[in-house]
């Protein structure tokens, strides 16, 4: 789901809303040169790429294409990666610059501004030109289908007739365009994937056409003459104003309870119940603050004066995917926050009682629906979210949501009010719950953490990372520190001797990667960390825990479908950071209502739908709706229904570490089996035919004569493209032991890994299959039970024979 203001992260994977078909392509022969390429035109024709292959390159892998880029844009580029993902792929990017055309390659590891590419990618141009805002440059690009970024490896292939592109637009020009080495730019306005048939744009003159490329163009670096020919080995400031100054701070206490990594949707309840229960808790978050509440600033104009930030303000939450600088977490290849709050900061703020059959399916016994209800009660007292978040009642530009919920009425499907009939989730509709009052994100910041940081014995550390647990054997007796921001903490701090207890609540990648970093995990991720920056203080192999850390990798799959309606209404919410509707802006800072209340774009209705499989496996789809724009369409007129494949998906991935210490998607969990497939495809027919009849509403993906099969058949299977950004699993919970043969559990039913005495994980990481919708309430319902259950273990030295007595007794 769609949710970033300063120079920041580019090239990002666009938005989870907009999908990738096989795009269309068509010929272009340049005149000048002769050269025959197949091009394809996205951004609304504002972005035209091209590409030109040796006569062979269907046969045997090619490593160098000619291409083509014409682009009305400050800077527009693509990804070569394997899956037209931005992360982890070589990234080129062109730009005009006085009469020239400049480019760069780049390369990011995370959500964070592309450094200069260090490997030996080659670029000569064989022309360029620059017409008004429009500018064109068709180039020679010789080792760029494989890359090597300080080890970070990758490459696509040509023999199997397909490329998936990725491509991006921004208006701005980068900040000191005449030096390629140097420049620093804004996140692109505009982005998206599309895959590439290959077929026929191979050609036998392709070696003819390679001697025209001799252009070396020179930039202006102070004097000095730059080139573009090779990839760029480093990357200069931009300004010689000098950084701010970073005040870091060592521990003074000496010792916590219990320790919480990772300030998000698991970490803050469990660290407030921990916290009730009269310990000492240090809760420590890797970001800086979001929320006004506890100090944040990151806002736009209009909220100065003001105790908000953009992240207290619910219409603002999309500005996200245009703007992550400071936000995201630069460690991993997928979207995450790294601020307070976590995920619960930066999302739209659904809020939805768990489906009761989700515990009953996924989890174990002891973690069955009964055993949890008491827990998500707790959680939804606390946070009992609303579906009317403006405070006049009303609902704001309703057109969509009361065209859809009538199509869906006409069918024959069941209005309900969701989380008060949580299991009523099929052929079923209704208003969009966010956890937000009196107009402004809630959630667990302004609930449990603001009463849990009123205790003497609570401390909250912020822009602190931990590199791992400090551990002795299977005993954990701290955490190290490394300071990630002004104020934070660096060192190490320790938990009470003999009963102290560390908590890993940073995430699905954020807690595997501590795992691993702290030698638990399959052995050839932990040789990955060994042979890393880490192996000098890594600890020994002889104590390497072998758990499947990693694997049972899930996410919701999205597959949009997209339909257009004269009386859909658009509400430019991103237009709105720098310059908001003055009544609208008035509305929300006087008295907290009209737009701004609701989570941006414009999301409503959601609806239900479970198809019985014929692997026999009852899958679960949930569909979100939202106004947003005419990037495949053409028209603003256009509402997508995001289909998310929840509970009931049998297809598994794996998240992997770099030797940079990066997490990454090694395998994504999509459609890897025929039952996940059967579920999407039937669930969509079943959507197509609810709307059939609806006057005025046209189908316009799938389009009205295209077979389902065959749109989703066209849509690239990536998570560039198909991420829900519902990432659970890494840390799986359950009763089989994953260090025994055939064991597939890294953490036992307390939450406690395997192999350990006191170290935990409480997030997304420990679920064992996805739920039916978006997950935020039930990471919490489960954090709340986590709790419950670890203030009931024994501790000190006999704790170990006095869990598996409980244990045995079923308890």
């Amino acid at each position: 789901m769609k949710g970033f203001v300063t120079v920041g992260a580019a090239f990002l994977a666009a938005s989870s809303c907009i999908l990738p078909c096989v795009a269309q392509r068509t010929t272009y022969t340049d005149t000048a040169t002769g050269i025959s390429f197949g091009t394809w035109t996205e951004g609304g024709g504002a972005f035209t790429y091209g590409i030109a292959l040796p006569g062979d390159a269907l046969t045997t892998d090619a490593t160098e294409y000619i291409g083509l880029l014409r682009c009305t844009a400050g800077w527009c580029g693509i990804s070569h990666g394997e899956s037209g993902q931005m992360t982890q792929s070589l990234l080129l990017m062109a730009w005009p610059y006085q009469d020239q055309v400049l480019t760069s390659f780049r390369f990011a590891t995370g959500y964070n501004l592309p450094a200069g590419y260090t490997g030996d990618a080659k670029l000569t141009q064989i022309s360029s030109k620059i017409d008004g805002s429009t500018f064109e440059i068709i180039y020679r690009c010789q080792n760029c289908f494989s890359w090597n970024q300080d080890g970070a490896t990758g490459e696509v292939s040509t023999t199997g007739g397909n490329l998936i592109m990725g491509w991006a637009l921004a208006a701005a020009v980068p900040i000191n365009p005449g030096c390629p080495n140097s420049i620093s730019f804004r996140q692109h306005d505009s982005a998206g994937q599309y895959g590439a048939a290959l077929d026929g744009v191979n050609n036998a003159s392709y070696s003819t056409w390679t001697s025209l490329a001799t252009k070396t163009p020179s930039g202006d670096c102070g004097g000095a003459t730059t080139t573009t020919t090779t990839s760029s080995p480093t990357v200069t400031p931009t300004s010689t104003v000098p950084a701010p100054t970073v005040t870091c701070i060592s521990p003074s206490k000496d010792t916590y309870d219990y320790i919480v990594v990772g300030a998000g949707a698991g970490g803050i309840p469990v660290a407030d119940r921990l916290s009730e229960a009269g310990h000492s808790v240090l809760l420590i978050e890797k970001g800086p603050p979001s929320s006004g509440r506890y100090g944040g600033t990151m806002k736009p104009e209009w909220l100065e004066g003001t105790n908000l930030t953009r992240f207290d303000v619910p219409g603002l939450c999309n500005q996200i995917w245009v703007d992550s600088a400071g936000i995201a977490c630069t460690d991993t290849d997928q979207m995450a926050g790294c601020v307070l709050g976590g995920g619960t900061a930066v999302n739209a703020g659904l809020w939805w009682k768990p489906n009761p059959v989700d515990w009953d399916v996924n989890f174990p016994v002891g973690w069955r629906s009964t055993d949890v209800l008491a827990a998500t009660n707790k959680a939804f007292t606390r946070i009992p979210g609303t579906d009317n978040p403006s405070a006049d009642g009303v609902l704001y530009q309703r057109e969509g949501f009361d065209i859809l919920s009538s199509g869906l009425e006409k069918a024959g499907w069941k209005n309900v009010k969701p989380n008060e009939q949580p299991s009523e989730k099929n052929h079923t509709y209704g208003r969009t719950n966010y956890m937000y009052f009196h107009g402004e994100r809630d959630g667990p910041m302004a609930t449990y953490l603001a009463s849990s940081i009123k205790r003497p014995k609570f401390e909250l550390w912020m822009n602190t990372a931990v590199n791992r647990v400090i551990r002795n054997g299977s005993h954990i007796t701290g955490v190290e520190l490394a300071c990630n921001g002004n104020d934070g903490y660096l060192g190490k701090v320790s938990v009470t001797p003999d009963t102290g207890r560390v908590i890993l609540s940073a995430g699905t990648f954020g807690s595997a990667k501590l795992l691993l970093r702290s030698g638990i995990g399959p052995a050839d991720q932990l040789a990955v960390v060994a042979n890393s920056s880490d192996g000098a203080t890594m600890i020994p192999q002889s104590d390497w825990i072998n758990l499947p850390v990693g694997h049972n990798l899930i996410d919701h799959l999205n597959t949009d479908v997209y339909v257009t309606h004269p009386d859909f209404v658009f509400y430019d919410f991103y237009g709105a950071w720098t310059d908001p509707i003055p009544s609208d802006k008035e509305k929300y800072l006087t008295n907290r209502t009209g737009i701004f209340t609701q989570a941006a774009p414009n999301i409503g209705p959601m609806f239900w739908d479970e198809i019985p499989c014929s692997d026999g496996v009852t899958r679960q789809l949930h569909y979100t709706s939202r106004v947003e724009g005419e990037d495949k369409t053409g028209t603003n007129n256009t509402m997508i229904m995001s289909q998310y494949l929840g509970r009931g998906s049998t297809s598994r991935g794996r998240m992997g570490i770099t030797a940079q210490l990066n997490t990454i998607v090694a395998e994504h969990p999509y459609l890897h089996t025929p039952g996940d497939k059967e579920a999407v495809l039937r669930s969509i027919d079943n959507v197509r035919a609810a709307f059939t009849g609806l006057s005025n509403l046209t189908f316009a993906l799938p389009m009205p004569n295209q077979t389902t099969l065959a749109y989703v058949d066209s849509l690239v299977i990536s998570p560039a493209a198909r991420r829900a950004n519902h990432w659970m699993g890494t840390a799986k919970l359950g009763l089989d032991d994953g260090r025994k043969e055939n064991g597939t559990a890294v953490v036992d039913v307390d939450t406690k890994v395997y192999g350990t005495d006191n170290l935990f994980v409480v997030d997304a990481s420990i679920f064992p299959g996805m739920s039916t919708g978006n997950p935020a309430a039930m990471i919490v319902a489960a954090s709340e039970y986590a709790a419950q259950r670890i203030l009931q273990l024994p501790t000190g030295v006999k704790a170990r024979d006095e869990i598996e007595a409980y244990k045995i007794r079923g308890r």
